[in-house]
């Protein structure tokens, strides 16, 4: 019997030969360990055991799911059947992995906030190849004064090399989503921007970008008691708006907030 995506588990289950073929050739996968998370009916799973990777382990939150991957794989794989969302995922092998993913799409800005933000200097993947609505993926490549620049932009750049490899179409996917998808490749940053605290940038950027069409000098005057003297050190002008200061510059106005607060 034919299993049906389930709307609320954000299912779309990837059935275009030539995508899948394309996305297992993002990145080497030969004798690697693969992290793929929700695998759905196995489709992008066959693909990435083709490669002769080391290792395949999958997150699959859908207990029917697991089973029939269990049964079409056997000892193939190693199924994890929990959610993304409560996995430690540094946890799950001593090798780097390198992770395959068709997230769901009413989370997978949360997926990824939730790695970026736990990420040190050891980082548990060597590449995370994933997939993304189109309009979220825009937003996370997106590059300063531009209008789809963001919060997620700053912080998805970071502490990854970002690469966009293709935008997919609807027709891709059974059932068909509404929307375009697009296939991103992260890779990590060597030398990221030191910061204490992750949520330190993510409040930094959220009280800047919660008025995004208004001048800085307000979100400014709302940070740093010393307003001008903070912008003068790192020759900002206040009356720009902010998708006008690039992620570095948001990088640098956190370390300052975080030492004025130590």
């Amino acid at each position: 019997m034919p299993i049906k995506a389930k709307k609320s588990l954000g299912q779309n289950f990837l059935i275009d030969r030539n995508i899948l073929e394309q996305i297992v050739n993002a990145v080497e996968i030969k004798d690697k360990e693969i992290l793929e998370i929700g695998p759905g009916t196995g489709n992008l799973t066959s693909y990435i055991l083709q490669k002769k990777p080391k290792k395949v382990y999958v997150i699959e939150k859908d207990d029917e799911l697991s089973l029939l991957l269990n049964e079409k794989f056997n000892n193939e794989i190693n199924i994890i059947n929990n959610d993304i969302l409560k996995i430690f995922e540094d946890k799950i092998s001593k090798e780097k992995l390198t992770v395959f993913g068709n997230l769901p799409y009413n989370i997978s800005t949360e997926i990824l906030s939730k790695w970026i933000v736990n990420l040190d200097k050891n980082f548990w993947f060597d590449s995370l190849v994933l997939m993304f609505q189109k309009e979220v993926a825009d937003r996370i490549v997106a590059e300063s004064n531009t209008s789809k620049y963001g919060r997620l932009s700053i912080l998805s750049s970071w502490k990854l090399n970002i690469k966009k490899i293709i935008d997919i179409k609807p027709e891709s996917f059974s059932p068909r989503p509404k929307i375009d998808s697009s296939l991103l490749v992260f890779t990590p940053r060597k030398n990221f921007f030191p910061l204490k605290e992750a949520k330190n940038l993510e409040t930094i950027t959220r009280i800047f970008f919660s008025q995004r069409r208004k001048m800085i000098k307000k979100p400014f005057n709302q940070i740093f008691k010393n307003a001008k003297e903070i912008s003068k050190k790192f020759n900002i002008d206040l009356n720009l708006r902010p998708q006008n200061l690039n992620p570095e510059l948001y990088y640098k106005l956190t370390k300052e907030y975080e030492s004025l607060r130590s």
